[in-house]
Formats: C-alpha cells, sequence, structure tokens
C-alpha cells in the first residue's frame, strides 16, 4: 500500500512537470512581404538623397519641417523593415538582374539627373525642386504600400503598409499645399 502511494505521489509531481504548450508558430510571409520591404527600403535609400539636403538648405521652414520628419519617419521603419528581412534570411534588396520586381508597375525611381537638378538649384528654386521630386517619390511609396495591402500576409507588414499609406497621403497634401 505504502509504495502505491508513493507511486501515485510521484505521478503527480512527474505530471505537474509536463512542458508547456509549444508557442504557436510566427506569423508566415509571402513574396509580397519581402518585396514590399525591399522596394521600400530601395525608396529610403533614395528619398534621403533629397530630404536630406532640403532639411539643411530648403528656405522655406515648412520644406525643412517636412524633410526632417520624413527622414526620421524612414530611419524607424528601415530598422523594422531590416529586422523582418534578417529574420526571414532575405536580403535587404533584391538582385537588380533577377527581375524580381519587374512586373510590378515599376514605379519611377529617382534618377542621378534629379539629384543633380536638386543640387543644382539654389533658393526657392531648390525648395520647388524639393517638392516636385517628393511629391513623386512619395506617391510611387503610398503604390508600394498598397501593393502589400493587396497581396502582403504578414500582418505586421500589412499594418506597417497602412501606416506608411495614411503617413504618405497626408505628407502629399502637405506637399501639394507648399507647391501651390
Amino acid at each position: 500500500m505504502r509504495g502505491l502511494a508513493v507511486a501515485l505521489l510521484v505521478l503527480v509531481a512527474l505530471a505537474g512537470c509536463a512542458p508547456a504548450e509549444p508557442a504557436p508558430p510566427p506569423p508566415s510571409f509571402n513574396g509580397a512581404d519581402v518585396m514590399f520591404l525591399q522596394m521600400s527600403l530601395d525608396y529610403i535609400r533614395q528619398g534621403e538623397q533629397v530630404v536630406a539636403p532640403a532639411g539643411r538648405r530648403a528656405t522655406d521652414p515648412r520644406v525643412r519641417a517636412l524633410a526632417t520628419e520624413l527622414g526620421d519617419q524612414w530611419r524607424s521603419e528601415a530598422v523594422t523593415m531590416q529586422r523582418w528581412l534578417t529574420g526571414w534570411q532575405q536580403p535587404p534588396s533584391a538582385d537588380p538582374a533577377a527581375g524580381a520586381h519587374a512586373g510590378h508597375g515599376d514605379p519611377h525611381s529617382l534618377r542621378p539627373a534629379d539629384i543633380a537638378e536638386l543640387e543644382a538649384a539654389r533658393g526657392a528654386d531648390f525648395d520647388r525642386t524639393a517638392v516636385s521630386l517628393l511629391l513623386g517619390h512619395l506617391h510611387n511609396c503610398v503604390e508600394v504600400a498598397r501593393m502589400e495591402a493587396a497581396g502582403g500576409q504578414y500582418p505586421p507588414a500589412r499594418a506597417l503598409a497602412g501606416t506608411m499609406t495614411a503617413r504618405r497621403q497626408a505628407q502629399i497634401q502637405r506637399l501639394l499645399t507648399l507647391a501651390a
């Protein structure tokens, strides 16, 4: 009887040591998520070529303020995007030779001639050029975010795309006011 009681006590003690339920797998991602992050990081790198000088050289304080705001947002977004891509073992940019983003609308990228025009501009002409480049650039950023909303699978990336769309649309409205 005593042996049965000891065995029962050991059994009860071991039952409390059962492994916990396994953690659910992290949400999965798909090619649209990777493309969104890679293209967005590329747009951030391009956009920095406009917002960095605009934050210093714009004569209109509203242009300087918006450039600074964009730069801060982009840096924060880039950290998150790079963390996700690293966690998924995906490169921060697609191999351009592979045509990974072909057929996705291929939104206009800032060209070296655009940046040269900005660098050569002075005063109010600089402000107009920066505003014009940022308008086109932000429009393209919104288009890429919309592609994620339509085809992405990873919930945090889809949420980031929604936040980016709302922010960029508000910034576009501010730029349109400045351009008027």
